[in-house]
């Protein structure tokens, strides 16, 4: 892990998490500020805000997740860091979830600090109501646990195909399910990792009202089992396999 930290620093993944934390950032100030709902002397701006950035962390986190995946695998693909790696006795599913760990801490980092400043712009704008802690905190658990979660298929990904191009090919279509997936049925979110961007959603429309919904916490949970034992399957066939 330590050789990962140090291969960040050469590949600007400081830069790409800053990109993922202020994009994030950026996009819900945009819409949530200027969305209807929005009134500093009602709770209704707590949702505005809620569901602004859900959309955008669909919006800016799948693509980013792509590229930092891309960037910390790419590595090994271009200098043989796979051969290298296992002549000191690290194997590929080792350095995978060597990888995945690194990246993990950034990323969490990244979307709480994005979270974390969202909440501040609200009290800092003058929202008078109480911050809805316990909503916050949720939201926030589910959406770092999405992004881990795509996190992993894209560095999985990255390092069975060579050609890094894939990789950011399906970033970019995740970006299209995680904006789109509110828009079609529930079942089908639950087909794709990107699609429970959409489910961690912390607010939504009813009619012409912004109201709190729960977001699938145990479809999320599920999830995040399901990777986790995909992660460790997947990472265990690289042991056995030849650099």
């Amino acid at each position: 892990m330590r050789n990962e930290f140090a291969k960040m620093r050469h590949l600007r993944v400081g830069l790409l998490a800053a990109v993922l934390a202020i994009g994030v950032f950026v996009v819900t100030a945009a819409t949530g500020l200027t969305n209807p709902s929005f009134d500093t002397a009602t709770p209704d701006s707590w949702n505005a805000l809620l569901g602004s950035m859900a959309s955008g962390v669909g919006l800016v986190a799948p693509l980013v997740l792509a590229v930092l995946a891309s960037r910390q695998v790419d590595v090994e693909h271009r200098g043989s860091g796979w051969l290298l790696a296992a002549t000191a006795g690290v194997t590929g599913g080792q350095l995978c979830r060597a990888k995945l760990v690194t990246l993990a801490i950034v990323v969490t980092a990244a979307t709480v600090a994005a979270s974390a400043a969202m909440a501040g712009l609200g009290l800092l704008v003058g929202v008078t109501a109480p911050v809805p802690l316990g909503r916050w905190l949720g939201f926030t658990a589910a959406v770092v646990t999405v992004n881990l979660v795509v996190l992993a298929v894209q560095v999985l990904l990255s390092a069975h195909v060579e050609n890094q191009l894939v990789g950011i090919g399906v970033g970019l279509l995740g970006t299209i399910l995680a904006l789109f997936g509110a828009s079609v049925p529930t079942w089908l979110t639950h087909l794709t990792p990107w699609g429970y961007y959409s489910l961690s959603r912390p607010a939504a429309y009813h009619g012409h009202d912004l109201v709190a919904v729960s977001p699938w916490y145990g479809s999320i949970a599920a999830l995040a089992v399901v990777a986790a034992v995909g992660v460790v399957v997947i990472t265990a066939r690289l042991d056995r396999q030849e650099a």
